[in-house]
């Protein structure tokens, strides 16, 4: 026989005698022991990006990417030699993660807009708590009853919008009046509406213009309003991406004024020249109430949620509002017409960009709320053809990650439509950063709630472990990333924006719940900052029932 044959050996070649054999099971079986006792094992370390330690917490420790066995994402392969295979709680993981963004944002940032994780402190944008009041309704929905306790109390005793403050009335809209209204939802608390209300109440200032098109800002302090200090115009995408909120406002208040100011606006861009197959330009002057700039055509920044907002409010009003999904369907037939390509090799469909006739095959992440965007419209009756190119659509997403070597996506792909090219996708240097955007992962849900295709919640695991693996920061908190395209260094940017807990976390938790019931899609919409709002009961017209 070998020496490698039968029993074990020792070096030398030569077999143990019994009383060694038994030491050695003894000792196997004690390391067994430890390992497999929690408390003893609460503090260990996994190796992370550039050298940096990332301390592992005691029960919800991150998960291997290969087969989702129990481990460190490092060690796993080690650890499955070490203990029996387990299901993973893809769950109770994202509950971790948000758990440790928590404790960066609590230990450094308390009160304050934004997280700088690396440098242990805060960044300010509105000095309102973004990141606390976008996370309200994930901490409800996550079963995080401590860390929201605490919250409320930083609402109930020092969130005070009496401030001489600018804000962008997209920005505070989507992400304060949204996660306050929808966390008085959830939770029945009066004192989520009476913020609501206050806040509300004080961005109406920006609906003072020539047009009715309301300017960029306000001071909520001093009831002014202003556009940017360089033009005149405002976002089409701003605009009209308000209306969920605004309208939602007025029905619990019984107050017209809020869904008067925002309809305005959306009977207005319903009727204007300069839209090319129902698609729109960026940019809408405050003054005159025309498009300005209309050469340029995209599902990206800019225009991204006007068409997002079209299905929601149809959808949000008891699909009443005829002009609104009139307005849809023409703009999704328009991406067909004149947005839509496929890749060489690979035949990927993406959604380009129209500059003055002439396509450019460069997709935002941000365009990767169409696939959720059209799912929901197919689930709610409209064509068929709209969930083939969601399923189309979700697959280019996807690849927009897999095929990064941090398996993360950039913040703009281009595509490649020659054949003698071998890659489908190239990315830009300055487009390689990763803002921990959600836009993927959100319509990854929404794919599955549809579809119950599991693939859909490999593909968010992945995603939420190359968050883990790349961009988690030791002392607490997540980072943006510089850099998908190097995994030795990713190049750290040192912020944590306010979606990552309020939309990246919670649609990860819902794709991963097997609850069907939370935060159904047949009684819930979601605004653009992942906030659910109900879907109104029925009337006979498409006001506001409080308001009809």
């Amino acid at each position: 026989k070998s020496p490698t044959d039968g029993w074990f050996t020792q070096r030398g070649g030569e077999k143990m005698n019994d009383f060694d054999l038994i030491l050695f099971l003894l000792a196997f079986l004690f390391i067994c022991g430890i390992l497999s006792y929690p408390s003893l094992t609460e503090h260990f370390w996994i190796p992370s990006w550039r050298g940096a330690m990332i301390e592992a917490e005691q029960g919800t420790e991150l998960q291997s990417t290969a087969h989702g066995k129990e481990g460190t994402v490092a060690d796993a392969e080690d650890s499955a030699n070490l203990k029996p295979v387990k299901a993973v709680d893809r769950v109770e993981a994202v509950r971790e993660a948000f758990r440790h963004a928590w404790k960066g944002y609590k230990a450094f940032a308390w009160g304050h807009d934004e997280l700088k994780p690396i440098s242990k402190t805060h960044g300010e944008w509105f000095g309102l708590g973004l990141t606390l009041i976008d996370a309200l309704d994930t901490m409800w929905i996550l079963g995080l009853k401590d860390e929201f306790a605490e919250a409320k109390k930083w609402v109930e005793t020092e969130l005070s919008f009496s401030k001489n403050v600018d804000v962008n009335l997209f920005e505070s809209t989507i992400r304060v009046l949204g996660g306050l209204l929808s966390t008085y939802h959830l939770t029945g608390d009066t004192l989520f509406l009476d913020k609501a209300k206050d806040i509300g109440s004080r961005l109406m200032p920006a609906f003072k213009t020539p047009s009715k098109i309301p300017y960029s800002d306000v001071n909520i302090g001093k009831g002014t309003a202003h556009p940017p200090r360089w033009t005149t115009d405002s976002t089409v995408a701003e605009v009209t991406s308000i209306q969920l909120e605004f309208r939602e406002l007025s029905r619990l208040t019984k107050d017209p004024q809020y869904q008067n100011a925002v309809e305005e606006v959306t009977r207005h861009v319903h009727r204007l020249e300069g839209k090319r197959d129902g698609l729109v330009p960026m940019f809408i002057n405050t003054n005159s109430g025309k498009f300005t700039r209309r050469g340029a055509f995209t599902l990206g920044a800019r225009a991204d949620s006007y068409y997002e907002y079209l299905l929601k409010q149809w959808l949000q009003g008891g699909k009443k509002e005829t002009e609104l999904l009139e307005d849809y369907l023409q703009a999704i037939e328009g991406v067909r017409k004149n947005l839509l390509r496929q890749t060489s090799p690979s035949k990927l469909t993406f959604v380009g960009e129209l500059s003055n006739g002439r396509l450019n095959p460069k997709m935002d992440h941000l365009v990767c709320f169409l696939p959720g965007t059209l799912a929901l419209g197919a689930h709610n009756g409209l064509p068929a053809d709209h969930m083939e190119l969601a399923l189309q659509l979700m697959e280019t997403c996807h690849q927009m990650y897999a095929q990064m070597e941090t398996g993360l996506s950039p913040e703009i792909a281009h595509f490649n439509l020659q054949s003698n090219n071998g890659r489908d996708i190239d990315v830009k240097p300055a487009d390689r950063h990763n803002l921990l955007r959600p836009e993927t992962v959100e319509s990854l849900f929404y794919m599955y709630r549809f579809t119950n295709d599991s693939k859909y919640r490999d593909w968010g695991w992945d995603i939420l472990q190359n968050f883990n693996k790349y961009t988690r920061v030791p002392s607490g908190g997540y980072t943006s990333i510089g850099n998908v395209r190097d995994p030795l260094n990713p190049a750290p940017r040192d912020k944590m924006e306010s979606f990552f807990l309020g939309e990246t976390l919670k649609y990860l938790f819902l794709l991963f719940s097997d609850d069907n019931e939370l935060i159904s899609l047949d009684k819930y919409v979601f605004n653009t900052e992942a906030h659910p709002l109900p879907i109104w009961p029925s009337t006979s017209s498409g006001r506001s029932p409080e308001l009809s």
